[in-house]
């Protein structure tokens, strides 16, 4: 294969699991590779990744791994990948911290090759220079990424927003950005996630001030809960503690490691004798403490859900307590969430939410309109591809493109696994690769699939129905009457008759087959599933999971 292709192996028509790849002749370069958490639907699932069945059937032509920054749905993947393919590493010092948590849990440090990038590296890999440029983003160390191919330039711009007045002193390098647009840019890949939204994003500075007003007005503990990856928050939570002499606790294992992280790496600056052990909360007054937790999202097992229940040891949310959502919650959250919420009122603490203006703890790391406007106008590219955003963000992007002086016709709407070749300087989408989710369910990875999902579905919607027949080796026949045994489908004590009834049909079954001369006994259980589901459904209007054991005696 000769020539420029773009890959888009995830981050399309969806929030999450990022991941790209630039292919020049038979040079690979993959950007970002993430995960997503399942929804209710996904039954027993812990984690989505990407499909990488196309990248390993060409494993010898990746020739590294760019991480643009350092959240889940950019990171989250990395070590499922790295097990397939061993490939070099490019992050940013920040980022490199927190692939290093996950890598020693899934015992990968040792073997993994982790190069640390700046805004001025430049990396030579032959046909292809890569450079990168400063961008901000709700977390510290984040890049763009900047390919120089033969063909042109190809850039990938990362998560972003402009914010001028930052809560850290990141600021993203304008400058950079429009002598890479001067120079020349043949592709634009850009994050889609708040293309729906007019204007500019707010400033980080603004959410400070209302943090340190909330802090002050609070008599009891304060539970601060927001991403653990979001610095800048953390540092207001810290500044305003000092502000207002608390000491701060941490609750929550990736809250706890994202901290350490940040500290040691000078992205967090706390002050000597404010961190106290979770242990030691309940030794000092009320109005004396301050915690930081994980569980914004509304994640069941999470430090804030858990508090909202009572079902954490070492502290408790007490009547007068103020608890702030720093975080607004993520398409499909929002559920989870207001439980959460509700569950804290009912303990008595105030409770300060929402996104935006409604609470003012809060603003995006993407990007709104103004901004990816912008973003724009200092590439100008040929041909653009919005991404990481579902359907209608994409085509939001489309049109912003285009009221900027991307020509109509060169932006691409492309789904997971569509190709984008470039030669001699026209693009054209006509191929795919396999692409697609790979399902994380405890230690196996891609081993559940649509069939187990369908099942785990059942067992959840209707239950499962068991009919244990015990069958006479000499003459095929039933030695005893058949057990029923109901679970999660109705409660027998209260069904007797039902069940009753179903015994007599098994019994009828299983004797009209044996006396007919078709008992194999996989003949017989195909039978008993087909004529007592039909019988149910029938009775109930539901379809449980209908299990025959024959046992021979």
């Amino acid at each position: 294969m000769s020539g420029l292709s773009v890959f888009a192996l995830g981050g399309l028509h969806e929030i999450g699991k990022n991941m790209y790849a630039v292919q020049y002749d038979d040079d690979i370069f993959l950007i970002d590779c993430g995960n997503k958490f399942p929804d209710e639907s996904l039954l027993g699932i812990d984690l989505i990744i990407p499909d990488i069945s196309f990248l390993i059937k060409n494993k010898e032509k990746v020739k590294g791994l760019i991480v643009t920054h350092g959240h889940e749905d950019h990171i989250g993947g990395i070590p499922f990948l790295l097990k397939e393919i061993n490939v070099p590493v490019y992050a940013t010092r920040f980022t490199i911290g927190l692939i290093e948590l996950k890598l020693q849990d899934h015992k990968l440090l040792g073997t993994t090759e982790l190069k640390e990038i700046k805004e001025d590296t430049q990396l030579d890999f032959g046909s292809v220079q890569v450079e990168f440029f400063k961008v901000i983003h709700s977390i510290p160390d984040c890049l763009g990424v900047v390919f120089n191919t033969p063909e042109g330039s190809v850039v990938h711009t990362g998560d972003f927003k402009f914010d001028l007045t930052p809560a850290i002193e990141e600021y993203s390098d304008i400058h950079k950005m429009a002598e890479i647009g001067k120079k020349g840019v043949l592709l634009l890949l850009s994050e889609s996630t708040n293309a729906e939204r007019p204007g500019l994003t707010p400033t980080e500075r603004r959410v400070g001030e209302h943090v340190d007003e909330a802090f002050m007005k609070a008599d009891g503990k304060v539970f601060l809960s927001t991403f653990a990856s979001n610095v800048s928050r953390l540092q207001q939570a810290v500044d305003a503690a000092a502000k207002t002499g608390r000491k701060l606790a941490l609750l929550g294992r990736t809250m706890v490691n994202v901290v350490e992280v940040a500290m040691e790496r000078g992205y967090l600056n706390v002050p000597d004798g404010m961190l106290i052990d979770k242990r030691d909360i309940n030794k000092l007054p009320p109005q004396q403490v301050a915690i930081l937790c994980t569980g914004s999202q509304g994640e069941i097992m999470a430090a804030l859900s858990r508090l909202s229940t009572g079902d954490f040891r070492d502290a408790e949310v007490l009547p007068g307590d103020t608890v702030i959502l720093a975080a607004g919650p993520i398409p499909g959250n929002e559920k989870a969430v207001s439980r959460i919420v509700d569950n804290l009122y009912g303990l008595g603490a105030k409770v300060i939410y929402g996104s935006g203006s409604s609470s003012g703890m809060h603003v995006s790391g993407h990007g709104y309109q103004e901004d990816l406007k912008l973003m724009l106008t200092l590439m100008r590219p040929k041909y653009f591809i919005p991404i990481h955003g579902e359907l209608r963000m994409l085509h939001h992007h489309r049109m912003l493109a285009e009221s900027v002086g991307v020509q109509e016709g060169n932006t691409f709407i492309l789904k997971n696994g569509d190709v984008l070749d470039i030669q001699d300087g026209e693009a054209r989408q006509t191929k795919s690769v396999h692409a697609g989710n790979t399902y994380v369910d405890g230690l196996g990875v891609g081993e559940t699939g649509e069939i187990v999902l369908r099942d785990r579905r059942q067992l959840s919607e209707d239950g499962i129905l068991i009919i244990f027949l015990t069958m006479s080796k000499t003459d095929k026949k039933l030695a005893t009457n058949p057990d029923i045994i109901s679970r999660g489908f109705v409660f027998e004590k209260e069904s007797t008759e039902l069940l009753n009834n179903i015994n007599v049909l098994v019994s009828q079954t299983v004797n009209e087959m044996t006396s007919s001369k078709r008992n194999e006994w996989g003949m017989i259980k195909h039978e008993l599933k087909k004529v007592t589901g039909d019988y149910l459904y029938k009775q109930t209007r539901k379809k449980p999971m209908i299990l025959p054991f024959i046992i021979e005696v």
